[in-house]
């Protein structure tokens, strides 16, 4: 039986004005996802986390979004209102920022922080409310919740910030998760806890997750589905498990930059690129909801 879509965006565009013109950041981007893990892939400026802030309205005043449609729960996010979608964020919607030193309050206690966003989509008391974040720190694996409950973000390693902001996204128990880079600025031995903690979350839970990320291996080992993208537009939608028998020339360049530590060692060759790839871009439809 085909499971029932989540998340559907159709057509998807988003353009900045520029004193040299418009910059078209996305370019009718289309893709449908269930409670799956979908990792979306390119390289810097190829329109991975304008995406993920455009389907959450994030985007600044000035940018121009357009949609077929961006279909949540059988809700199109563009028709609602300010208020609508401030009920969707967060209690529905949750987005974990690349960097928590920019999303944390520096003023205010790391449980402080967390307490608010379960406060704002939950009529209970403080008392419950510190219980759950308590809760909330120990299931993101922090050893003392207690002490760390009390700490100021600046007082917290890197590694512990994501984890703590993994917590404030979550403890909503949103629907959908969107993560824009949360492994970006971490050693090895960290992105692997956070990845670890994320799969299992979110398989508990039962949630879609969006992964977005430039590491083409480490998504392929964690999701279940991929999206390449390149200047804006989706080039293909590839399973996890199928990724190194694509035929994609943008994706096959991608692969064989990757260093290799088997093997004779040889020079990575430079990514070749190809202006005619616009104008084709995924082909496939967005019926890629896994069953």
């Amino acid at each position: 039986m085909k499971q029932q879509p989540l998340l559907t965006v159709k057509k998807l565009n988003v353009v900045f004005p520029s004193p040299r013109g418009d910059v078209q950041a996305v370019r009718d981007i289309s893709f449908s996802m269930g409670k799956e893990k979908i990792g979306i892939v390119g390289e810097s400026g190829s329109g991975k986390s304008v995406t993920g802030r455009a389907i959450l309205r994030l985007l600044p005043p000035h940018a121009r979004v357009e949609a077929t449609q961006i279909v949540f729960d059988d809700q199109n996010l563009p028709d609602l209102s300010e208020k609508e979608m401030r009920k969707i964020r967060g209690n529905e919607i949750s987005m974990v920022m690349q960097d928590p030193k920019y999303s944390l309050n520096p003023v205010r206690t790391v449980g402080e922080q967390i307490m608010e966003a379960y406060l704002t989509h939950h009529k209970v008391g403080r008392k419950e409310a510190k219980e759950r974040t308590l809760s909330m720190l120990e299931a993101v694996r922090i050893r003392d919740p207690k002490r760390v409950f009390t700490l100021y973000p600046n007082e917290v390693s890197g590694g512990m910030g994501q984890r703590i902001m993994i917590a404030m996204m979550l403890i909503p128990e949103p629907r959908l998760l969107i993560a824009d880079e949360p492994t970006s600025a971490l050693d090895v031995t960290v992105q692997l806890q956070i990845m670890a903690i994320l799969d299992d979350l979110v398989t508990q839970r039962g949630m879609g997750l969006i992964f977005v990320s430039h590491d083409l291996e480490l998504v392929a080992s964690f999701c279940d589905q991929i999206i390449i993208m390149y200047h804006g537009r989706i080039m293909e939608i590839v399973d996890a498990d199928k990724l190194h028998q694509s035929t994609h020339p943008y994706t096959r360049g991608l692969l064989n930059c990757l260093p290799k530590i088997e093997g004779e060692r040889q020079r990575l060759p430079i990514l070749q690129r190809d202006d005619a790839w616009l104008d084709s871009g995924w082909t496939g439809g967005i019926d890629n909801v896994a069953g």
